[in-house]
């Protein structure tokens, strides 16, 4: 199986089911448009577009101490992406996804992305925070799309202030992570009440004109030394 980000399960609340919105054809024609502008445009290799793409939700979550407790995502991946994974994850050819199953998914996919920040990128005034090994990964397979739902935490105390930016994405273009409604990034918690917000969508065009000396084919050939996504990736801004 190739390097992708896949990830898992519901956080602790049991039963929780992530809520979408109806435009998830519309946001792969919006994200096919960009990396097929990308490729015309330079000439790039196969590789310089997304190939796995996911649908998305974060819950931005504040302790009641004021620092920042957690961030809960769930992901739901494409039907030819989320195939993929049942074809090679059913070991018993049973065409469904068991327990034992659903867990080597999370456990790979978790694995998988601890060398990315777990596409999970926080900073307070400039600086990055790192995030640490999710405890809690799980991953379900409904309606023939691999849903993931995890938890992640700054490895250190992160207080609520200043100017914080908190993006889901991965630095590689591989995969396309999108937030269809600017309501599927959400604060939580008394810490944030005095701050504003707002859900930043960068134009793919301008992103692409203003870095066409940094988007070569040595680039696409090995992003992985770079972090190139974020400049097209969808982000939450809070000043406090």
């Amino acid at each position: 199986m190739q390097r992708v980000p896949l990830l898992s399960q519901s956080s602790d609340r049991e039963g929780a089911k992530p809520e979408f919105g109806k435009g998830y054809p519309s946001m792969l024609k919006r994200l096919g448009y960009w990396a097929t502008a990308a490729v015309v445009a330079f000439a790039t290799p196969a590789l310089s577009h997304p190939h796995v793409f996911a649908e998305a939700r974060v819950e931005i979550v504040a302790a009641d101490d004021g620092t920042l407790k957690e961030l809960r995502n769930v992901w739901r991946f494409d039907d030819i992406f989320s195939s993929s994974v049942l074809m090679d994850f059913d070991k018993n050819s049973d065409l469904k996804l068991d327990h034992s199953e659903l867990t080597d998914i999370a456990n790979t996919i978790r694995d998988s992305l601890g060398d990315y920040s777990y596409f999970t990128f926080v900073t307070r005034d400039g600086a990055s925070s790192e995030i640490g090994r999710p405890d809690v990964f799980n991953v379900d397979f409904k309606d023939n799309q691999l849903l993931v739902f995890f938890i992640a935490k700054p490895k250190t105390p992160v207080k609520v202030g200043g100017r914080m930016t908190f993006g889901i994405y991965d630095p590689t273009l591989y995969t396309a992570i999108d937030f269809a409604k600017d309501e599927d990034m959400v604060l939580e918690g008394e810490a944030f009440s005095a701050c504003t917000q707002k859900v930043v969508r960068p134009d793919p065009d301008e992103v692409i004109a203003q870095n066409q000396l940094n988007l070569t084919e040595a680039f696409f050939s090995d992003p992985t030394g770079n972090d190139m996504g974020k400049l097209f990736a969808t982000r939450m801004e809070v000043t406090c």
